[in-house]
């Protein structure tokens, strides 16, 4: 494939290392300093785009692509208030799309873990839902995406939450979430149910930023010769 990077920060330098191990080409990089590059003169090679930008660009971004009917993977997160917007454009140009808030198949799986644990735990009340995220310190979203996700997961498979809140404002029927920002982590989640009698855990500790890069890959390999608006389950079929 012919990928256009979108975003040129940590990410997109690991994007482009693991796009080029598994046989790609980066065609065009866009970052601050040549924003004006998304366009379809530059695209007109372009199989797909990976959008890891900045929130108050990402919608704009993705939707440039979209209507160049080039398809796009976004892990961008603070923009989603934009997402059904973002899907109905693909949709009406017949081309592909997939935002993520984690890309790491690794966090993937927790996700599918959390939503089936919610689930089960609905019929014990006695058992309440805790999230911590912990994160660099350049992180500029907190909580992050990943943590949020995890959360509506709860909410979405258990009716005893309706929503999330920060720790510091903890209510009934709200899902407490911790962010921490300290040091250079890539990034740990941790879903704790605890009742008076034990506690369970789910957690996932990212080593570096590869596995976050690699997924986002693969999803671009998934959809950039297929239509219609993904998710990562569909990537990797669960």
């Amino acid at each position: 494939m012919n990928i256009a990077l979108i975003g040129y920060g940590r990410m997109g330098h690991e994007i482009e290392s693991v796009a080029i191990e598994r046989g790609h080409t980066i065609k065009l990089i866009i970052d601050l300093g040549n924003a004006g590059d998304l366009n379809p003169v530059a695209f007109k090679d372009v199989d797909v785009a990976i959008e890891f930008s900045m929130p108050d660009a990402a919608y704009e971004n993705i939707v440039k692509c979209l209507e160049m009917k080039k398809p796009v993977v976004s892990g961008t997160t603070g923009w989603l208030k934009n997402y059904e917007r973002a899907a109905a454009i693909c949709k009406k140009n017949d081309t592909s799309f997939i935002h993520s808030s984690n890309y790491s198949i690794g966090v993937n799986i927790l996700f599918k873990l959390n939503s089936e644990l919610a689930r089960i735990l609905e019929a014990h009340k006695e058992y309440k839902p805790f999230i911590e995220e912990i994160h660099h310190t350049k992180k500029l979203d907190a909580p992050s995406g990943t943590a949020i996700s995890l959360a509506e997961m709860i909410t979405d498979n258990n009716k005893l939450y309706k929503g999330w809140c920060f720790e510091k404002d903890k209510a009934k029927g709200l899902v407490p979430v911790r962010a921490v920002r300290e040091g250079v982590v890539p990034g740990t989640h941790t879903i704790t149910w605890t009742s008076d009698i034990d506690t369970i855990s789910l957690k996932h500790e990212a080593k570096n930023r590869k596995g976050l890069a690699y997924g986002a890959v693969l999803a671009a390999e998934y959809i950039y010769n297929r239509k219609g608006v993904f998710t990562m389950s569909e990537v990797l079929e669960f």
